[in-house]
C-alpha cells in the first residue's frame, strides 16, 4: 500500500530531478537558512540594529537581550518542541511533509508566539524602560496570527510555512517603507528579491504546489494588515 508520505515522496524527488543539481542544492540551501523559525529573529535583527531610528534610546545590552527573546521564542522552543515530538513518534517527520504532522507542532507555536508579543506589547509597563516600538509588537502579533491562519488553512492544504514568514516580512517592509520618511529602497528590494527566491526555491526543493505558496504569501500579507489595522 502506497502512503500518504510516500506519495509525497516520490512527487517530491520526481519534480527535484526536472531541475539540474546545482539549483536544487541551492534551493535547499535557501529553504534551509530562511526557514520559517529563522525569519522572524533575521526581521527583528534588522529593527535593531540596522533600522536607523527604530530603537533609538535602547542600550545595546538591552538590544542583544530583545534579540535572544526573539531567538529563544521563534527558534529555539518551536525547534525543542518539533525534536520532542518526532522522539516521542507523535510526528514522522522533523520536516512536517504531511498535514497530520503540521497539527501539534502549529499550535505550539501559537503559544510561543503569544507569549512573546504580550510579553513585548507589556514591555514598558512591568519595566523601567522605553516601549519596544510599535512596529516590532505588531511584528510578532502578525506572526502569531499567520500561525492561526496556516493551522486553519492546514484542513483543506498543506500551505507553504516558508512563503507565510516571507509573506510577513515582505509586508512589514512594505507598510515600514509607506508610513516612514526614510528612503526604503534598498531594504524593499533586498525583501522582494529574497520573497521570489524563497518561494521559487519551495516550488523546486519541495512537494508544494503553486497554489500552496501562493496561499502562504497572502497569509503573510492579511497577518500583517489585520495587526496593523487591528492591533
Amino acid at each position: 500500500m502506497i502512503t500518504e508520505t510516500n506519495r509525497l515522496h516520490v512527487a517530491d524527488v520526481s519534480k527535484s530531478l526536472e531541475q539540474p543539481l546545482i539549483i536544487r542544492w541551492i534551493a535547499k540551501i535557501l529553504s534551509y537558512v530562511f526557514h520559517p523559525v529563522f525569519v522572524p529573529v533575521y526581521v527583528i535583527g534588522f529593527l535593531l540594529f540596522v533600522h536607523p531610528s527604530m530603537f533609538t534610546g535602547f542600550s545595546s545590552v538591552q538590544k542583544t537581550r530583545l534579540l535572544a527573546m526573539a531567538f529563544v521564542s521563534f527558534t529555539f522552543f518551536p525547534l525543542v518542541t518539533v525534536f520532542l515530538l518526532k522522539a516521542l513518534k507523535f510526528i514522522e517527520s522533523v520536516q512536517l511533509k504531511t498535514q497530520k504532522d503540521r497539527i501539534i507542532p502549529l499550535i505550539a507555536c501559537m503559544i510561543w508566539y503569544f507569549w512573546i508579543w504580550y510579553v513585548w506589547s507589556n514591555f514598558g509597563k512591568t519595566r523601567d524602560v522605553v516601549d519596544i516600538p510599535r512596529p516590532a509588537v505588531l511584528f510578532a502579533f502578525a506572526t502569531f496570527f499567520s500561525t492561526i491562519i496556516a493551522l486553519m488553512l492546514n484542513i483543506k492544504m498543506k500551505v507553504s510555512l516558508h512563503t507565510i514568514a516571507m509573506g510577513v516580512m515582505l509586508t512589514l517592509f512594505l507598510l515600514l517603507a509607506y508610513t516612514e520618511e526614510l528612503n526604503f529602497g534598498l531594504y524593499m528590494s533586498v525583501a522582494f528579491l529574497l520573497t521570489g527566491l524563497v518561494s521559487t526555491s519551495r516550488l523546486i526543493a519541495s512537494d508544494h504546489t503553486a497554489r500552496e505558496i501562493y496561499a502562504g504569501l497572502l497569509t503573510g500579507v492579511v497577518s500583517v494588515l489585520i495587526a496593523w489595522t487591528f492591533a
